[in-house]
Formats: C-alpha cells, sequence, structure tokens
C-alpha cells in the first residue's frame, strides 16, 4: 500500500480584511500518496496560493489538521517546523526568486548554508545544476539567464536539501510556452528519477493534464477531486 505523503483534514484559513473576518480556505480535506503528482487548479482569489502556503510550512491554518511524513505540523513547534520545511519541503515560486548578486550555483546552494560545509554544498549544487541541464551556466548571475533557464534554477535550488515533497506556485506562468513545456518536462523527469511528490498550483491546462489527480478549488472551497 503506497503510503501518504499529506493528509489535509478540514483545513480553513480565515484573514481579516476592513473589520471583517474573511474566509479565504473552508473546511479543505484531501490526502496525496507519496510519489504522487497532484494539480491544484482554480481561478484567481480561490485560495490555492494559500494552500500551498499551509503545506509548505510557511503558514498556519485557522483551524484544521495538517499532516506531512505522518508528523501533524499544525502542532508542531517552530523550530521542528523549520527543520521539516528544510528537510522535506521544496519550493518552486512563479517569480523565480534568485538572489541577483549571486550566480546559479551560488543560488542553488543558499538552502545547504545552514548545515553544509561550503565544499560539500558546491558539489550537491552542481549535482542539481547537472539533473536540470544547466552545469554550463552554474557561474552566470540571473540576469545573464533566460526566463526557462532561471526557473530551471529555482528548481535546482527546492531540490538540493533533496526534499520528498516539491511545492510549485504557477511555475510556468511567467514563461513563454516553449520554457514551459521544459519546465513540465522536467517535472516528469524529476518524478521518475527522484520518487517524488508533486503539487503544482496552476491555470495551465497541460500541467493539469500531466498530473495523476486535479484537486480544484473554488471560493476557498474543494469542489473537485479526482483524474482530470
Amino acid at each position: 500500500m503506497t503510503p501518504i505523503a499529506i493528509e489535509a483534514n478540514h483545513l480553513t484559513r480565515q484573514l481579516p480584511l476592513g473589520g471583517e473576518i474573511i474566509p479565504v480556505l473552508n473546511d479543505v480535506s484531501f490526502e496525496i500518496a507519496a510519489g504522487e503528482w497532484i494539480a491544484l487548479t482554480g481561478p484567481s482569489g480561490s485560495g490555492k496560493s494559500t494552500l500551498l502556503g499551509l503545506l509548505a510550512g510557511i503558514d498556519t491554518p485557522s483551524s484544521g489538521k495538517l499532516v506531512i511524513d505522518g508528523q501533524d505540523i499544525t502542532q508542531m513547534p517552530e523550530q521542528h517546523l523549520a527543520r521539516l520545511r528544510n528537510q522535506k519541503i521544496g519550493i518552486v515560486f512563479q517569480s523565480f526568486n534568485l538572489i541577483p548578486t549571486l550566480t546559479a550555483q551560488e543560488n542553488v546552494e543558499v538552502p545547504l548554508y545552514i548545515h553544509a560545509k561550503r565544499r560539500e554544498a558546491a558539489a550537491l549544487a552542481q549535482e542539481m545544476l547537472d539533473l536540470v541541464g544547466l552545469s554550463d551556466r552554474r557561474r552566470h548571475r540571473p540576469h545573464q539567464l533566460s526566463g526557462g533557464q532561471q526557473q530551471r534554477v529555482a528548481i535546482a535550488r527546492a531540490l538540493v536539501t533533496q526534499p520528498q515533497i516539491l511545492l510549485a506556485d504557477e511555475p510556468t506562468g511567467n514563461l513563454d510556452s516553449v520554457n514551459g513545456e521544459q519546465v513540465l518536462a522536467l517535472f516528469q523527469t524529476l518524478r521518475q528519477r527522484l520518487g517524488l511528490t508533486i503539487i503544482v498550483a496552476t491555470h495551465d491546462p497541460a500541467i493539469a493534464q500531466c498530473a495523476d489527480r486535479v484537486l480544484h478549488l473554488h471560493d476557498g472551497r474543494l469542489i473537485k477531486t479526482g483524474t482530470h
């Protein structure tokens, strides 16, 4: 039986706005198996990015339970949560979030600065850049790279701590169709090689089509879960 990587039970997230409490997520429950590829879809404002923030452990639900790798992160002290984020979860942002003054390799090394020696960090970063096909660009800074190359550097950075779960927020949103297809193919390769559990928030139908399953949000509610 395939183990469960993520289990969400009755998650809600409420935010204060103009003196009112606005429900951003409302009673969301699901399970994601280890190694599964999930497309998280829905219109803008449906709660996709909020849900990714909860899954990443960088935001806290107002109520409900969220279990990752058998651990209830809603009850976890911040120090333990930070360790889980660093060891178990990789995050890819739409805007890349690369440090402009650092080379591609140095950007990939950043998550390792806390617990790895410099030589070890450099070796791991080079390995990840080779995996995403950018070993020949490791000394380039972000402004010297195309959008697709920057996104691949961001993916390498997310993977350098060897996480079990990869979260991506609109990873093709700032890319043209050619680079978007390359990133999609890269996700497929990484999943096969590394056995990653992948959750992608997206408006891109090509990503949804490649996923094992689609979770569709509307007005903060999970209204559909299933294959395409």
